[in-house]
């Protein structure tokens, strides 16, 4: 495990697969009668790579159906808080730690669901760029001075890589990088 300034790496738990599954069971009842999907994103949804202990999980509905699903989630007590400045996707507070977890509602086809999907789905087929990422997150963690905003802007260029093999196109690249580097 490596933790900085906040940030906390550890290698991966396979216990993360079976959370999700738990939360699954709760969150799409909730969601019944909508057209929605939830899927597990970010580092714990990708076996075997270094992750921080936080699940990612976006709930992915039609555009349309936005209010309808923010309002799902807080009725099972999750905090709707707004979008965090990205715009297009809502961002909740979980009603427990357990799991940690950061629960986003977003609009299908939108630019960060599609993000979240092209890194996850790249990392579960290519080990060599699962392992690169890995090593670049534990480096950044180790380091006791860093802070989140470089940390995520140190990952960037890794991520571009990860992203080349994904489809997106070089301007949505691009967008992603500026919201992970605003120096850029």
């Amino acid at each position: 495990m490596t933790q900085a300034a906040g940030i906390e790496v550890v290698l991966y738990r396979s216990e993360w697969s079976a959370q999700f599954k738990q939360l699954v069971d709760v969150l799409v009842p909730a969601l019944a009668g909508l057209p929605a999907t939830v899927e597990h994103v970010g580092s714990t949804s990708v076996p075997g790579l270094a992750a921080k202990p936080v699940l990612d999980i976006d709930v992915v509905v039609p555009p349309g159906h936005v209010k309808q699903a923010v309002a799902a989630l807080e009725s099972l007590g999750y905090q709707h808080r707004g979008d965090l400045g990205v715009t297009g996707r809502e961002a909740f507070t979980a009603p427990d730690d357990t799991p940690r977890r950061r629960v986003y509602v977003c609009p299908s086809g939108n630019i960060h669901l599609r993000n979240h999907l092209a890194v996850r789905d790249v990392l579960r087929r290519r080990d060599d760029l699962r392992d690169e990422y890995a090593a670049a997150k534990l480096a950044l963690a180790a380091d006791p001075d860093m802070d989140i905003d470089t940390y995520l802007a140190g990952k960037s260029t890794v991520l571009q890589e990860i992203l080349s093999q994904s489809g997106l196109t070089e301007a949505e690249r691009e967008e992603i990088w500026r919201l992970n580097d605003p120096s850029r």
